[in-house]
């Protein structure tokens, strides 16, 4: 029996550590994943730009096979999702509801803090889905744009990422939440540093971690689930020139990461192949 791989995209390399927690959850499966590098960022550009480039992705990594496809992407979770689902027939999952499940689930104060870039922030896609979970939930939300390059730098555990930290940070302990959204996917890199700041007291939400279990849950509940003795296979296709996802990559995945192709993805679809195309 042929079994069919998780599908995975984020406009860049952040998406890896939602990869990374599937892999931890799920060994047994196969997985594709895509970034899309040459048009990130994303959380710059309009809804309507967003909608289309992940309606391209979507169709790729369909074109591929996939058995369940997860957005890794904060931006395009906050404005792509419905329009995903009414296009695809088959399970989507994107990482902003489950890191606001998770929220509701432990916060005893009723203070919830997320953390993200300027778009998710400003977005208020975590503050909408929490709210909707639970409308007694007080949710401050803090942008920390400098996270991500010091993710990708490797610069998270030196004098630096600890400034920084604190400098988004202190405030949000003043104001006396007792739960933290990790609501970027580079944040879980700096987890360390983040926790040093906000104190054991503080639950640290990972988004990544509560994508991959949702995603256990939905490939179980519908049967979907590789027998836990095979072993996953994972294949990487950037749609830039691979070099700069590589090294990146290698840091988030601690070394793991293994071929990785460059996509058109207007050919791949067009041709209705994803294979290289060497371009």
């Amino acid at each position: 029996m042929s079994w069919k791989a998780i599908g995975i995209f984020d406009s860049g390399v952040g998406g890896l550590t939602v990869l990374k927690e599937i892999v931890k959850a799920l060994p047994q499966e196969d997985t594709i994943y895509l970034g899309d590098t040459a048009r990130v960022p994303y959380g710059t550009k309009s809804p309507e730009t967003v909608i289309r480039y992940a309606r391209q992705i979507t169709e790729f990594l369909v074109g591929r096979d996939i058995k369940l496809l997860v957005v890794a992407c904060n931006t395009a979770s906050a404005v792509a999702l419905d329009s995903l689902n009414e296009a695809f027939s088959i399970p989507i999952v994107g990482v902003i509801e489950p890191g606001a499940r998770r929220a509701v689930s432990v916060t005893k104060t009723g203070k919830v803090a997320v953390i993200g870039t300027e778009g998710t922030v400003k977005s208020s896609a975590y503050t909408k889905a929490i709210k909707r979970l639970s409308s007694d939930v007080q949710v401050v939300t803090r942008a920390c744009p400098l996270f991500v390059p010091l993710a990708e730098e490797g610069w998270v555990d030196n004098e630096v990422a600890r400034l920084t930290a604190r400098s988004y940070l202190e405030g949000l302990r003043e104001d006396g939440v007792d739960t933290l959204v990790l609501g970027c996917t580079h944040y879980p890199l700096l987890k360390g540093v983040i926790e040093e700041v906000m104190g054991s007291d503080v639950v640290l939400v990972d988004s990544a971690e509560e994508t991959a279990r949702t995603v256990a849950g939905i490939l179980a509940d519908h049967d979907l689930l590789r027998p836990v003795a095979e072993k996953g296979n994972h294949h990487y296709f950037v749609t830039d020139v691979p070099a700069g996802f590589i090294r990146v990559g290698n840091r988030f995945l601690g070394g793991d990461l293994g071929d990785v192709y460059q996509v058109n993805l207007e050919q791949a679809i067009q041709v209705g192949d994803g294979g290289d195309d060497g371009e």
